[in-house]
């Protein structure tokens, strides 16, 4: 009989301790969770599909954030093929960019300055970027960087 009531013993100091640690593990009530989501975008294709669907992805979740009041951070970063997304002349999503460098906050848009100096070699003339848009010294680089710092990394 001693040996049952050891475990039934055991089992109750098992059940208290795990239902405390979730207690304790769980927020508060009421208690604002406050988190900075960081989203980085990688384009690597001359396709308006998935430059379309990377600004849907983007407009989704800013609006997602917003509505939970959760604070976020996103940055697309543009190179290879893909920065033709970012060219002033050849951007087939130059309306879009700007609605939303416009209208969402926390937003960057990042040009690879390694496949601009390429395209103007092969073009031979200088290529403008869109206003909207920085550029970075190497688009793998600067995923590389997000990444390193905890970012999200999202490839349509």
């Amino acid at each position: 009989m001693q040996h049952s009531t050891n475990r039934s013993g055991f089992a109750r100091l098992l059940a208290t301790g795990t239902a405390t640690l979730a207690a304790l593990a769980a927020p508060a009530s009421g208690a604002a969770t406050s988190k900075n989501h960081r989203i980085a975008f990688h384009v690597d294709r001359n396709e308006p599909a998935v430059m379309n669907l990377v600004l849907n992805n983007m407009s989704n979740a800013a609006t997602y954030y917003a509505g939970t009041g959760e604070l976020f951070e996103m940055e697309l970063v543009a190179y290879g093929p893909g920065l033709h997304m970012l060219r002033a002349d050849t951007s087939p999503v130059k309306d879009r960019l700007s609605s939303i460098k416009d209208s969402i906050a926390g937003v960057t848009f990042s040009a690879c300055n390694v496949t601009k100096l390429g395209m103007e070699k092969v073009e031979g003339h200088p290529i403008a970027i869109l206003p909207q848009a920085r550029i970075v010294p190497a688009g793998v680089v600067r995923l590389t960087e997000l990444q390193e710092s905890g970012w999200s990394y999202i490839k349509p």
